[in-house]
């Protein structure tokens, strides 16, 4: 798929606020003229345990009938659950297909080469959104690491954004996991790019023309500087080279 690619549906990678108010305009958005089926994929939480998974299945309900579409839970715990073709079913004709915070190591890792993963990549090629949430948002772009180990070998992200890493709760992470810019500068690829998205902020488009979305902003992020792109702003990560 090119960079130009018209055909390529949306993606949104979002800094916090799935299923809550302050993100039901871009999930309205996303999904609206896609179809009614609003699939949702808490398997990032799985390791909290079953009140976790709750938590997450009862605030996307609650979003499905704030938007007034059909809730879809693809409740994938492992990675048995992730080769069902039961669930791999269960995504066909979403309008949009939400992947919501917790571990995004072990959501890459429990999706990577399964049936599920393959309904997802099929399902946005025929047109459905796609949108990851902190974890979630990690996991779709190309860094996918161990949050209490950091410098260890980071687990390869999914990669349906190419040659991003993504930095979620930007505008608090920093002061959670001091070292966490520092770690996802190293060992980055050459031509890959960090980004980082402040809470109840969304960076909606792709695959390399992007419109920065919600309430703070995306910081395009360096050794040593930091590039600040506010709502309502435009940032490419198209190649300069």
């Amino acid at each position: 798929m090119s960079d130009r690619d018209i055909s390529w549906a949306p993606v949104a990678l979002v800094g916090s606020g799935e299923y809550l108010p302050v993100m039901a305009e871009i999930e309205g958005e996303l999904i609206a003229g896609r179809g009614t089926k609003y699939v949702q994929i808490a398997t990032a939480a799985a390791p909290e345990g079953d009140a976790s998974l709750a938590r997450w299945h009862e605030l996307g309900a609650t979003q499905a009938e704030r938007l007034g579409v059909e809730q879809v839970i693809v409740d994938v715990r492992t990675r048995t659950d992730a080769d069902d073709a039961h669930w791999a079913d269960a995504i066909a004709g979403a309008g949009l297909i939400y992947l919501s915070g917790g571990n995004p190591a072990y959501l890459a890792e429990t999706l990577r080469d399964t049936k599920v993963w393959d309904a997802i990549v099929a399902a946005h090629s025929a047109g459905a959104a796609v949108a990851g949430c902190s974890a979630g948002a990690m996991a779709l772009s190309n860094w996918a690491p161990r949050m209490r180990d950091l410098v260890s070998e980071p687990i390869a992200g999914l990669g349906l954004v190419p040659r991003l890493r993504v930095i979620p709760h930007f505008d608090r992470m920093l002061s959670w996991v001091p070292d966490m810019m520092r770690n996802a500068l190293l060992r980055m690829p050459e031509g890959d790019i960090l980004i980082g998205i402040d809470e109840d902020t969304a960076l909606v488009g792709g695959p390399t023309e992007w419109v920065v979305r919600g309430r703070q902003s995306v910081w395009l992020l360096g050794p040593g500087h930091r590039v600040e792109h506010p709502a309502g702003s435009t940032l490419s990560t198209a190649r300069t080279t």
